[in-house]
């Protein structure tokens, strides 16, 4: 099991007994494995929003992935399936665990629509490989992404979780009348993802939002309003909070020293980046280096 290692880091939430959700995320280039113990009572769904995944069963005799922007639904009453877990390189992969009966109570009025609620089919397994929607893929950013006080953290993502299932078994004729336009349709969210990518990529000398905005082909005021639909915060604010967490992993590798890492994202002056860097983590770069050395 791997948590919060170097470039890997694994994020378990409890909402309450038998819900839980985890968040895995490898910046690595190498595989990263999670094993966990898991009786049959619960359901598991997968959702992978980048990269690739692989399960393994029986002690590797058969395996299945779950692949970019695809989500997977395991249930077999009958037989223990433990999560044997093979993340990719480059990979985000958010899970929900829930008992059968946690799910019972939250969808009994809807067992005609979800199959393996049905009486007939309550003793059989169920699996199924979905694309995810672009509405739960919102949620799920929102989720990852979020910078909430510890307190009620997990307040906020059971929420988002509850909204993410209700999304998920939505009957598709159904999705219109629940989200604007904008977000349902997949090339505006593809054009936003297109611009997180360029933010960070130019991170030491961003584009301004027009230029942004007109790179990626919506206009200023779509950017403005998808972005923080999708990931829960300003262009700008964003890039700031990403920008301060590469900082901390470039001053970590212990291969840069402070002028070099501020130079890297984005500041010609040490004394502008000693202060983003103390507004984002209450230290500065030398002092958290020290920390981390003593």
């Amino acid at each position: 099991m791997f948590k919060n290692v170097g470039e890997s880091s694994l994020d378990e939430i409890t909402l309450e007994k038998g819900f839980y959700v985890l968040h895995f995320q490898n910046e690595s280039d190498k595989i990263e494995h999670f094993e966990r113990e898991i009786d049959s009572s619960f359901l598991q769904m997968h959702f992978c929003l980048r990269g690739n995944s692989k399960f393994l069963f029986n002690n590797g005799s058969y395996s299945f992935d779950v692949l970019d922007n695809r989500s997977i639904l395991l249930y077999n009453p009958q037989r223990i399936l433990p999560i044997n877990l093979e993340i990719q390189p480059k990979t985000t992969l958010v899970s929900l665990l829930i008992s059968i009966e946690k799910f019972h109570s939250l969808f009994s009025k809807e067992a005609g629509y979800i199959p393996f609620l049905s009486d007939e089919n309550s003793n059989r397994k169920f699996y199924d490989d979905t694309e995810i929607k672009p509405t739960v893929g919102i949620v799920l950013q929102q989720i990852i992404n979020s910078n909430i006080n510890s307190a009620i953290r997990e307040l906020y993502v059971k929420g988002k979780i509850y909204e993410l299932l209700s999304l998920h078994f939505q009957k598709e004729e159904n999705v219109d009348a629940e989200y604007c336009p904008f977000l349902v349709d997949e090339q505006n969210v593809l054009k936003i993802r297109k611009a997180k990518n360029i933010i960070i990529s130019r991170m030491s000398e961003p584009p301004s939002l027009q230029e942004l905005a007109t790179e990626i082909g919506l206009n200023l005021k779509k950017l403005k309003e998808g972005f923080k639909q999708i990931y829960g915060d300003t262009v700008y604010s964003f890039l700031f909070d990403y920008k301060m967490e590469h900082a901390r992993k470039l001053l970590e590798s212990n291969q840069y020293n402070v002028n070099e890492v501020g130079l890297q994202v984005g500041y010609s002056t040490a004394s502008h980046f000693i202060a983003a860097f103390k507004k984002k983590f209450g230290t500065t770069p030398k002092k958290y280096v020290m920390s981390l050395n003593s």
